[in-house]
């Protein structure tokens, strides 16, 4: 099975997908950005926009899921991803669905007001600077998620990270290990999830 995390950039994807990971023994979280800052790194800087607009990205996230969900069979595939063009959707998820791979799709939906507390979080309290480009998409990704086309739709401004792993886990019928985190170590795993998917580039 693929599970695939979509919601806007802030929305709470990469904490949901590490929080499922570290529940679902066997799981893999398989994270395409790192395709797509790598297609960055080989560009010059004026080629650069949204690596989600490279066909050469969209068939690499194709290929190296569908390679990781015909070889890798002791567990879940974990994606966190947010993607709202219908068809880059399409060629991706959809594709991936036609080749019969058991992909789960779920959009994590917050009120705006929400995800720009998040993303204040993420950047440790510091202003929006760094968070330009995920603010210029927010309305955008509000808008398109909240279509038929990106169901099931799962709203998080009232439910912590481990609640929004069980919904998906009963939506899919997995079985998570407990959650035996506190509220302080809950809170420091978090931190440190985000710390380590900060990017300087």
């Amino acid at each position: 099975m693929l599970l695939w995390i979509n919601g806007p950039f802030g929305g709470g994807k990469t904490q949901t997908a590490h929080e499922l990971h570290r529940r679902l023994p066997g799981s893999v979280v398989c994270d395409p950005e790192h395709a797509g800052f790598g297609l960055h790194r080989m560009l010059p800087p004026a080629l650069r926009g949204d690596f989600q607009d490279l066909p050469v990205w969209r068939q690499a996230v194709y290929e190296v899921l569908d390679l990781t969900l015909n070889r890798h069979t002791a567990g879940p595939v974990i994606v966190p991803m947010t993607i709202v063009n219908s068809t880059y959707f399409a060629e991706t998820v959809g594709r991936l669905r036609d080749d019969g791979h058991d992909v789960r799709h779920f959009a994590l939906l917050a009120r705006r007001e929400t995800v720009l507390r998040r993303l204040r979080e993420r950047g440790l309290g510091a202003s929006l600077r760094r968070e330009t480009f995920a603010v210029s998409k927010l309305d955008e990704c509000l808008e398109r998620l909240r279509t038929d086309d990106f169901g099931e739709h799962i709203w998080t401004d009232a439910i912590t990270i481990p609640r929004v792993a069980d919904t998906i886990a009963t939506a899919t019928g997995l079985r998570l290990t407990p959650n035996t985190d506190g509220p302080v170590k809950g809170r420091l795993r978090r931190a440190w999830t985000g710390v380590k998917h900060i990017r300087f580039d």
